[in-house]
Formats: C-alpha cells, structure tokens, sequence
C-alpha cells in the first residue's frame, strides 16, 4: 500500500480531492500542520495532488512537505499555515497492539475490534485511518467501511445499523 493511495470509503470526494484525503491528513500530522477545510478547498486540484503525492516520512521530507504546503497555502489563501494544537500522539506506528480508542470505538458500534496480529498486518496509514475514524470529535461515518475495505470486519461480524 503506497502513502499516496486513497480509499475506497473516500469514494464519495476521490476524482476531486475536494476533502482532505487521509493521506494527506497522515502528512499534516507528520508535519505538525493544521489545514482547514477552507485553505484546502482552495488550493488547485493540482496543488491537492501534489500534496497528496509529496513523500513525508523522513525528517528532511516532513520539512519539504511543510514548506510546500505553506507555500501554497500563502499563494491561494494569502495566509500562514498553523501549526497544531498539541502535537498527535504516532499511535499509528505503533504496530504491536490495537490501540485502546480503536477497540472501545469498534466495540462502541458493535463490531470486533481488530486483534493485535490484524493491527499488525495493517499498513501504517491504514491505521492511522482507523485512529482518525475513531476519534470523538471526527465524523466517524466511515469506520466501519474501513474496518470492511481493510478485510477486518465479515459480514456476520457487523450489526451496525445505517452502513
């Protein structure tokens, strides 16, 4: 799985990139920037698919990627790029045990929570999809398509209702 890919749960805004793909989310993170929904929309579709594409793992690729996006973020918006509240905690890199938050979540929607060896199979952006979609304070319409996408769930093992 490539940092760059998109899910199929992120169908609905793909071809345009007109929300913020979790891709690119995983890089703002890195970099420790807060985008609004605003500055992303607009950016050009080019600039969306340069973000999305822009390697951000090493050190010296997380300060390319900010410079980037605050570049484009000057040029469309004629603003600075902010930085995050407080910066994430990597949960997602870690590989050895599913986190607390995804496994009260799945339970809290009435599905199985991934065992630590499907966690451990999961790419890392594929988990920090899952991190995100579990958060409190995010949309998290889209967990239990991701738990399917990401073969954790079989169709008996989700009672769910409104997928």
């Amino acid at each position: 799985m490539s940092e760059s890919e998109l899910f199929a749960f992120e169908d609905d805004f793909v071809a345009s990139l007109r929300c913020i793909p979790m891709a690119v989310r995983l890089r703002l993170d890195r970099s420790l920037i807060k985008l609004t929904l605003r500055q992303w929309s607009r950016l050009t579709i080019e600039d969306r698919r340069a973000l999305l594409d822009a390697p951000c793992s090493s050190a010296a690729e997380v300060e390319r990627y900010r410079a980037l996006l605050s570049a484009q973020v000057g040029l469309r918006c004629g603003e600075s790029c902010r930085p995050l509240a407080e910066a994430p905690v990597p949960l997602w890199e870690a590989r050895d045990r599913t986190p607390s938050a995804v496994a009260d979540f799945a339970r809290s929607v009435d599905v199985t929570p991934p065992s630590n060896g499907q966690w451990r199979g999961l790419s890392e952006l594929q988990r920090f999809a899952l991190l995100k979609l579990s958060r409190d304070n995010h949309d998290n319409v889209n967990f239990i398509p991701a738990m399917r996408e990401f073969g954790l769930l079989s169709t008996a093992a989700t009672t769910a209702p409104d997928e």
